[in-house]
């Protein structure tokens, strides 16, 4: 598993006014923007390229991160236009620069010590998910972790679903025929999200997932930013 997605590509419309200027996964903490913690960890997992799906002030990106070099990956961007794809609009377009194996997707506006060398280089099945504890702003969670390692969409003990997972490409070979007609489907690229795809392999046992219990941050607000600056200082 050599290469990675990186989800860049959403308006930050909770972080405003930060976002005006700046693109949410260029957001510094601790002294660097949030994806190049991403990028790092990246690297030391293997991976040699790495996409970068962009958006809102996409221009950004090029001129901050370049081509990856600096730590010692290949960057490809994959600009959605004006209007963000959503993940499964944005990740169906990605496909083609990311190669035909397994392939590591990450949203560029969390933070996390997660290993990502500790994921699966290939899922059992269509994709697997790492999952955290419920945060305070999410106590309802997403999905179910069954003791033998598969994801369900509903049951008990729900966990949240961190935004990092392996993908196989057959998960979006039949995107079609789950999102149907919903809006943005009809758009050329389409726009739908990836949620329903997941929900549907779920549903066949395609799904695994592991539980990371160590930190991880959906950096969705300034109060949030500013408290993981604080929490990484200290």
């Amino acid at each position: 598993m050599r290469h990675a997605l990186i989800f860049a590509a959403g308006l930050g419309e909770r972080m405003r006014p930060l976002t005006d200027h700046t693109p949410k996964p260029l957001l510094p903490v601790n002294g660097k923007p949030l994806i190049e913690w991403h990028l790092e960890k990246l690297a030391a997992a293997g991976v040699h390229y790495v996409v970068i799906n962009t958006s809102h002030l996409a221009d950004q990106f090029p001129d901050a991160l370049g081509d990856g070099s600096r730590w010692g990956l290949r960057i490809r961007y994959a600009y959605e236009g004006p209007t963000p794809l959503e993940t499964g609009g944005g990740m169906l377009n990605a496909l083609p620069l990311l190669g035909s194996e397994p392939f590591i997707a990450v949203n560029g506006d969390i933070w996390t010590d997660a290993d990502f060398a500790a994921l699966p280089a290939g899922p059992a099945g269509l994709a697997h998910l790492l999952l955290v504890d419920n945060p305070p702003q999410h106590p309802s969670g997403d999905f179910v972790l069954d003791d033998q390692g598969i994801v369900h969409s509903d049951g008990p003990e729900k966990l949240t679903f961190s935004g990092i997972g392996v993908y196989r490409h057959e998960l979006l070979q039949d995107w079609r025929a789950v999102i149907g007609d919903a809006a943005g489907a009809e758009l050329n690229p389409p726009r739908f999200k990836l949620a329903p795809l997941l929900r549907a392999a779920m549903a066949k046992g395609q799904i695994s997932g592991s539980h990371h219990r160590g930190s991880w941050t959906d950096v969705g607000t300034p109060q949030r930013l500013a408290q993981l600056e604080l929490d990484l200082r200290n």
